[in-house]
């Protein structure tokens, strides 16, 4: 009976080498190291979306309060939204005077919301809107997180 060569070394093989099973963790580690990082930013971006939606619905609701009562509300449960209270951040008991006008209630709000513990390495930020809209100037949100800057 003659034996074929080919079919020992092939027959005789079966997986895959240390060298093989070390380049492809490599490659998986390398592939992880650019998207986790990524991926933590994107979540952190919705969550930041969810103040920003929270913030421009209170705003809007404070200028049709504005509107009836010649003046700006003291708190949120004086105006007419039902606003849930935030998963990721803590709200202002109140609204603070603005900064534009007479620096009083009656002519300038503002209300903040400050992020709750710390993901993906970010750490406590805070989101400030004024009667004005997002007060770039007094929030200290990352950049890469803010939703107004994607």
């Amino acid at each position: 009976m003659k034996t074929n060569l080919s079919t020992i070394g092939s027959a005789a093989r079966r997986g895959f080498t240390l060298v093989e099973l070390a380049v492809v963790i490599i490659i998986i580690g390398v592939l992880a190291a650019f998207a986790v990082p990524r991926f933590l930013d994107s979540v952190e971006r919705s969550k930041s979306a969810e103040a920003f939606n929270d913030l421009s619905v209170v705003r809007a609701a404070q200028e049709r309060y504005q509107v009836q009562q010649g003046t700006y509300a003291d708190a949120v449960a004086d105006l007419d939204i039902q606003m849930p209270t935030p998963k990721y951040f803590t709200v202002a008991a109140g609204f603070d005077p603005g900064t534009s006008g007479t620096g009083t209630i009656q002519d300038s709000s503002t209300i903040t919301l400050t992020r709750v513990g710390a993901s993906a390495g970010y750490g406590a930020y805070t989101v400030v809107f004024t009667d004005q809209g997002f007060d770039t100037d007094n929030s200290d949100i990352p950049d890469n997180t803010n939703p107004m800057l994607q």
